[in-house]
């Protein structure tokens, strides 16, 4: 099928009833399509990111894929990242860093983290990333809704920022992920075997207890769920940040 490639209120709203209920492959096919090289994907190539993953690789093995390097991110994901790409054959994966003037200015000592996490968060992932997508009128996320807080009402396709957003998974289960992982032999995250379900910088990142919310290691104690990438900003506004993306 085809669509109109105008990043409008109703390409959104078109796309997203017909792909509602579509498998990810299909969502990812569409998106693709529709966007071609004006379309990335977004990764932390955390817990859950090989699904996604593995299935763009099989679609088309060049798509740009965004990973955002914070320089706080655990050994284990770096090592990921190296060696779960280059299994895929993913071939153009991108490695996101924070500005060195914008370290230099507002965290010069690396411990933004202890005293403003939303500042810390906003220099790292949502500059990076804001950057790396000016070049890109769609992006591919790896969200979904069984993750509870923001993401309970999760459409699959959706504008924000004046961009269309793809979330090829938002209606499965953890259920499904474990199974497409297992037909399809996908090496997990080391550290889910630890107790970590999703897992961002090292230090806002805990194990979760036995039956707390996936993303409960996340920023635990304090009143945040998300890095701020997904959350909807006034015009003219740096952030009003609160994630595996």
């Amino acid at each position: 099928m085809a669509y109109d490639s105008s990043p409008s209120g109703t390409l959104v709203a078109r796309l997203d009833a017909e792909l509602r209920r579509a498998h990810p492959r299909t969502v990812l096919e569409a998106a693709i399509e529709t966007f071609g090289d004006r379309l990335a994907l977004v990764s932390s190539f955390g817990a859950e990111s090989a699904v996604l993953l593995d299935i763009a690789a099989k679609v088309k093995p060049d798509i740009p894929v965004l990973f955002l390097d914070t320089g706080m991110l655990f050994g284990q994901t770096l090592d990921y990242r190296k060696q779960l790409a280059a299994r895929l054959g993913l071939t153009d994966v991108r490695d996101l860093r924070p500005a060195y003037q914008d370290l230099a200015t507002s965290d010069p000592q690396n411990k933004l983290w202890q005293s403003d996490t939303d500042a810390c968060c906003h220099i790292r992932k949502v500059l990076p990333l804001d950057r790396a997508l000016e070049g890109f009128e769609a992006w591919v996320t790896g969200r979904k809704r069984f993750h509870g807080g923001d993401r309970l009402n999760l459409p699959v396709v959706e504008e924000a920022e004046g961009k269309v957003k793809f979330n090829p998974l938002a209606n499965w289960t953890k259920e499904d992920l474990d199974a497409y992982a297992t037909e399809h032999d996908l090496p997990a995250h080391p550290l889910v075997a630890q107790g970590f379900p999703s897992i961002g910088c090292w230090p806002c990142t805990q194990p979760v207890e036995e039956g707390e919310d996936v993303r409960a290691g996340r920023w635990k104690g304090l009143d945040k769920s998300e890095c701020g990438i997904h959350l909807v900003r006034a015009p003219g506004a740096a952030n009003n940040v609160g994630g595996d993306i």
